[in-house]
């Protein structure tokens, strides 16, 4: 069966991904298995998906980001360069014993974006956060907390500074 998305040569695509119709994923991008990535998306230069993480449709996800597994990202989000989604609040590589940390030594932290949503270039996401509907995070931003819907945020940590439409134009300034 022909694939119906477009991978580079040096793309690294686990067989056991799904890859929607139309689909681009570029240069030395990494994508685990277990990911599902929608329709129509644009997965740029040197970006790795780690397992299991879900990508919706319309999305463009621009070079050197990382997104690690507990992550889940609507239709329709657009995601800046060198952008990272953390998965772990107290990220150690061994554990008290002094041995090197398993699977069975944490409990990953969940992130969604929702649909529509914007992350600016060189964002850092933290775990157990959800990004509301058509948000917008200003480049370079931490995200500590859950943004609303529509919210403008940015800062470290991010702040609401005020709220944005559809097209990510300032509607109200705090």
């Amino acid at each position: 069966m022909k694939k119906k998305y477009f991978a580079h040569a040096t793309a690294d695509i686990s067989v056991k991904a799904l890859i929607g119709d139309n689909s681009k994923i570029w240069h030395h991008s990494h994508i685990r298995e277990g990911v599902k990535i929608g329709k129509n998306c644009i997965i740029g230069r040197n970006v790795y998906v780690d397992f299991s993480v879900n990508i919706g449709n319309k999305c463009k996800i621009q070079n050197n980001c990382s997104i690690y597994h507990g992550t889940n990202i609507e239709d329709g989000v657009f995601i800046g360069p060198h952008v990272v989604f953390t998965n772990d609040k107290n990220p150690r590589a061994i554990n008290k014993n002094g041995q090197l940390k398993t699977d069975e030594d944490w409990s990953v932290g969940k992130i969604v974006v929702k649909t529509g949503a914007s992350i600016g270039a060189n964002s850092v996401v933290l775990p157990n956060v959800t990004i509301g509907s058509f948000a917008l995070v200003g480049a370079g931003s931490v995200v500590t907390k859950n943004v609303p819907d529509f919210a403008l945020v940015y800062g470290n940590p991010a702040k609401i500074k005020g709220y944005v439409n559809k097209k990510g134009y300032p509607v109200k300034y705090k």
